[in-house]
């Protein structure tokens, strides 16, 4: 075969070669399909969330019926006994979804007063449950009483930029802290 009979053919296939189409949608989709997956897990991961905030607000409300009741209050348990209690009936209501334990604050204060809550995440990002207390109102009181839930969630796809944490944000050990509220005035009884 002559020189230009070999640069003619190789011409013909390099030109073939760029015609082919064969396998172009394996590499478009093979370009396309991290980017698609990343998308899909953090759209999953945020529904998830979403969710499972939703269940611990469902779950604190209806643990605080027992306050709102005074089924805690009038059944003769001590204070710490009325605290596990309150809490194993929350656990029991979302355990579905979480494990316990889940942080709790019950605060009271008295008719016409402020009530004074503070965020449990510090300036640093860090999660602080030592404010959270466990505090029931007297008896024969009209006091208003605030119940909070706290959940640390763990998250997957932080690392793939998509980053809802709020506690730990940019470590390997990054989490979103669910809260829930439920407020209340008690009559006296």
């Amino acid at each position: 075969m002559s020189r230009a009979a070999s640069t003619a053919s190789l011409r013909n296939r390099l030109r073939r070669f760029r015609r082919s189409r064969r396998g172009s949608a394996a590499v478009e989709f093979a370009l396309v399909a991290p980017v698609f997956i990343a998308l899909l897990f953090a759209i999953i991961e945020t529904s998830m969330v979403f969710f499972a905030s939703q269940y611990l607000e469902s779950g604190i409300q209806d643990s605080g019926r027992q306050l709102y009741t005074h089924q805690l209050q009038d059944s003769g348990l001590s204070t710490a006994q009325q605290e596990a209690a309150f809490k194993a009936d929350l656990c029991n209501r979302v355990q579905v979804l979480m494990t316990c334990p889940i942080d709790i604050d019950v605060r009271f204060a008295p008719a016409g007063t402020a009530i004074v809550i503070t965020d449990p995440i510090d300036g640093s990002g860090n999660y602080d449950n030592s404010n959270l207390t466990f505090q029931l109102p007297p008896k024969n009181s009209s006091a208003t009483v605030v119940v909070r839930g706290f959940y640390q969630w763990p998250l997957f796809v932080t690392g793939l930029g998509y980053n809802i944490a709020n506690i730990g944000r940019g470590t390997s050990n990054s989490k979103r802290l669910l809260s829930a509220t439920t407020a209340f005035h008690v009559e006296p009884y």
